[in-house]
């Protein structure tokens, strides 16, 4: 979701807190902070009616401001700052010493179905100032020399953490975060760890010291039991958030030096740092990768992302992706690509044809001084494949010939193309089956989709599989886009712990739909040459993944790399491998070498960018028809 739209349900959520139990008839007695914030998710004072709080004021916003208790208790484990919600522009100022009185509520950003944590806040009838100028409550120092963050979501417990389980901050980061919920924060020498996306930054505190794994480039890797649904999602990061102050372009890698305080707040399934003054940016010099040109008999195919490019995006994208293939990938002979828009990009005006978005595409490379590609994809219906409506984004390959590459086309194209349709059966909804040619495994269609009536497909895009020869071998190879992570996916700091993943049930379908198609074409031929490439949105210890290799025997190479280079894209500051290639055991067993050219996911000037990924492989020449 985009900052701005963020910001604006905030704004229209904030008057309908969770539902609480009826108020007391009389106004409670005079009450502080830590009594209102209680050792837990949800206040015991819920609902209550509550009188004279003090506080100091330590931020402001359009509606409400943040208050601190200056007289601190010696329990870490219930916070000693509040969210105040005025609905209008507070009456107050940063350091004015005041005492409110109102309800007690819990907001919860989303809405009350939404499985997002909720706020505490006090929804104010009367502010009163009793001074003003009066200094800030001195900050917690989150981090090494302070406050460490537990390195794990969750520890022991699962469920509902609001109903119950037990609290506990030293070991539950979750628990961690809540503890200190509206309270003034320190972070001294932070380090990104994620690109600044959408007015927020994912950092780590001092450097990164004593957080882990890290990537070699100066990320933090998303470890196993994330991507299983469990409880470590690297607490250790937190997210700065730019709602009260600017925050400047960071890329992964850049610091911000010396010590930058904040207020502690939680929305849309996270803990946010909003920091109160701009911080000094510090350039930490990460460079885009370029990996090594292939050799004379080695086959290199790559993949590709161009989020949703069209003939009417920016001129520095086509030039930027341009060198991404040129430059980064040195010009491989096939590039299985994802999210290339239509003709006329978001409209909704019925074109599906993308031969003008691939013809600037292949200008651009050849501009970038890279050799002359050609495309082949199969065009969807309108609005048949997901994504926003109008867009048409779709699966297909660029491949060059000038090195012994060549697509075979079946049915075979004419030249001139013909008017309208092609003659025969609709590409769109027709399955591509694998049948014997040349003595190994071929398609009935080339390029073809994979069974894409199946309910697995259904307002997805569908995997297309093309068959190809190099000096004289015949290769299958096959590109995906699987479901995407949504909405319908819970936050990771949310309520049900662990939280669940219907999004991924949907990407354990399909990875089972294409392999079922692998295992028939190695019914035709075992040892048949096959490539499975693309976004499959699943980490490589994901049940989806394991579905693909365990049912096909294919290789996965990501999860062959280093630790610390095994990773294609980077969320909220967690690196992870979501683009795979997938290799069979035909293929395997030639000399290969596979490489993550780390050129998009860590810099803020590629919006949700993906790393591109390459395998060379060494396959000598065949006399095989």
């Amino acid at each position: 979701m985009v900052h701005g739209l963020r910001r604006a349900l905030a704004a229209a959520v904030l008057a309908a807190p969770l539902a609480a139990p009826p108020a007391a008839h009389a106004a409670a007695p005079a009450v502080r902070i830590r009594d209102v914030q209680g050792a837990a998710h949800i206040s015991p004072l819920n609902g209550s009616a509550v009188a004279r709080v003090p506080g100091v004021v330590t931020a402001l916003t359009g509606n409400g401001f943040w208050m601190q208790d200056p007289r601190p208790d010696r329990d870490h484990g219930t916070s000693e700052g509040v969210f105040v919600f005025t609905r209008t522009r507070p009456d107050v100022a940063v350091g004015d010493a005041v005492r409110v009185a109102g309800k007690v509520a819990e907001y919860r950003p989303g809405g009350a179905s939404s499985a997002g944590l909720t706020r505490t806040e006090i929804g104010a009838t009367e502010t009163a100032v009793e001074s003003r100028g009066n200094p800030l409550p001195p900050p917690v120092v989150v981090g090494p020399g302070g406050r460490r963050p537990p390195t794990r979501v969750v520890d022991r417990r699962s469920g509902d953490v609001e109903r119950g389980g037990g609290f506990d901050p030293r070991r539950d980061g979750i628990d961690f975060y809540e503890s200190l919920e509206g309270m003034r924060i320190e972070i001294r020498d932070a380090v990104a760890v994620g690109p600044s996306r959408h007015g927020e930054i994912p950092v780590l505190a001092a450097g990164g010291a004593g957080a882990g794994p890290r990537t070699k480039r100066g990320g933090i890797l998303l470890r196993d039991g994330s991507r299983f649904g469990g409880g470590d999602a690297n607490p250790e990061r937190i997210i700065l958030d730019d709602a009260l102050a600017p925050l400047p372009a960071m890329h992964v890698g850049d610091r911000l030096p010396g010590a930058n305080h904040g207020v502690l707040d939680y929305g849309f399934g996270a803990y946010h740092l909003l920091l109160t003054a701009q911080p000094r940016r510090e350039p930490g010099g990460l460079a885009r990768e370029t990996t090594r040109p292939q050799r004379d008999g080695e086959l290199a195919v790559a993949t590709a992302r161009l989020d949703g490019l069209h003939p009417g995006s920016p001129p520095a994208r086509f030039t930027a992706l341009a060198a991404d293939i040129v430059t980064g990938l040195r010009s491989p002979d096939l590039i299985a690509v994802t999210e290339l828009g239509d003709n006329s990009g978001p409209d909704d005006d019925g074109i599906v044809a993308a031969d003008q978005t691939v013809a600037q595409l292949v200008t651009a490379i050849s501009m970038a001084g890279g050799p002359a590609y050609d495309w082949r994809s199969v065009t969807p219906r309108d609005n048949a494949d997901g994504g926003a409506a109008g867009d048409n984004r779709r699966t297909g390959f660029l491949f060059r010939a000038d090195r012994g590459l060549a697509f075979v086309d079946r049915p075979v194209l004419t030249d001139p193309l013909p008017d309208g349709p092609p003659e025969g059966p609709d590409p769109a909804v027709t399955p591509v089956r694998a049948v014997r040619r040349g003595g190994t495994a071929g398609l009935t269609l080339s390029p073809g989709r994979i069974t894409p009536g199946d309910a697995a497909w259904s307002r997805t895009r569908k995997p297309v599989a093309g068959e190809l020869t190099w000096q004289g071998h015949r290769i299958i190879v096959i590109a995906n886009q699987w479901f995407p992570r949504t909405d319908d996916d819970e936050p990771l700091f949310g309520r049900n712990q662990p939280p669940e993943r219907p999004s991924r049930w949907r990407r354990d379908a399909q990875a089972r739909v294409v392999a079922d198609f692998v295992r028939s074409v190695r019914r035709v031929d075992a040892n048949a040459r096959v490539i499975v490439t693309g976004e499959l949105n699943d980490g490589e210890e994901s049940i989806p993944v394991n579905t693909l290799v365990e049912r096909t025997g294919l290789t996965d190479l990501p999860a062959r790399l280093p630790a610390g280079d095994r990773y294609t894209a980077v969320s909220g500051g967690n690196s992870e491998v979501l683009d795979h290639i997938l290799l069979s055991p035909a293929l395997r067993r030639h000399r290969h070498e596979f490489d993550v050219v780390h050129r998009s996911a860590e810099f803020a000037d590629r919006d949700e960018g993906r790393d591109p990924t390459i395998v060379r492989i060494a396959l000598p020449e065949s006399s095989a028809p």
